[in-house]
């Protein structure tokens, strides 16, 4: 119908960023259809955060085929919004790799079936998001996000004395994966300067999304 979205948008950024919230709230407010990436049921990720050696290929190929899934879905619908997608999976697993977490082995496994499934994207009617949003914040920001939500394997105490290490790291390598990307239109949003429990903050978010989509001539009323 009139007003609702006509294209395909994914969000990006460090855990705790604020991901689901923005899809959610994009979603609704462009008539979309949002895509979240399930925490919940997800049985390997608690135990990567408690054996990240004997957990984190299994937890990257989970998260690579639900990622896949998504985008798959997406592509075909051409009007959702994702709150993370397949082009930022890499970065997790090369940080898995960096700190020994995987061996060489499951690292070419890995790349050899995101390869494939590259390939089979590039292959569809849609071949890729039209814009990606960037959810961009100083560390400080994230780690009080990640403490309130209180997800308890996350959490930054003696159980998990690396944590914070592998918080930082990931963290200074995201503007370095933004600067490489190169799928799709981009836009940054500050989340330091926003806050989307208010009503002019969500209209500032918004304000940007659809300028944005209509330079690229796609309909967001």
């Amino acid at each position: 119908m009139e007003g609702e979205l006509q294209a395909v948008i994914v969000l990006a950024g460090m855990i705790g960023a604020g991901k689901s919230t923005y899809t959610e709230m994009i979603a609704k407010e462009l008539g979309s259809k949002p895509f979240y990436e399930s925490v919940d049921d997800n049985r390997i990720l608690e135990m990567f955060y408690e054996d990240p050696k004997r957990w984190a290929f299994a937890l990257q190929i989970h998260f690579l085929n639900t990622r896949f899934k998504s985008i798959k879905k997406a592509l075909v619908d051409r009007h959702n919004v994702l709150d993370r997608s397949i082009y930022e999976d890499a970065l997790f697993t090369q940080i898995n790799y960096e700190t020994g977490h995987m061996s060489d082995a499951e690292m070419d496994t890995y790349l050899s079936l995101l390869d494939n499934m590259m390939e089979e994207l590039d292959g569809m009617p849609k071949k890729a998001p039209d814009l990606l949003v960037y959810l961009r914040g100083p560390l400080d920001i994230h780690l009080d996000r990640i403490q309130r939500r209180g997800r308890e394997f996350e959490q930054i105490d003696d159980q998990n004395p690396g944590l914070l290490d592998y918080y930082k790291n990931l963290h200074s390598r995201y503007d370095e994966w933004f600067k490489s990307y190169n799928k799709s239109e981009t836009l940054i949003l500050q989340i330091d300067q926003l806050d989307i429990e208010k009503e002019e903050d969500r209209q500032k978010v918004m304000t940007q999304i659809r300028e944005k989509l209509d330079k690229m001539n796609i309909p967001a009323k």
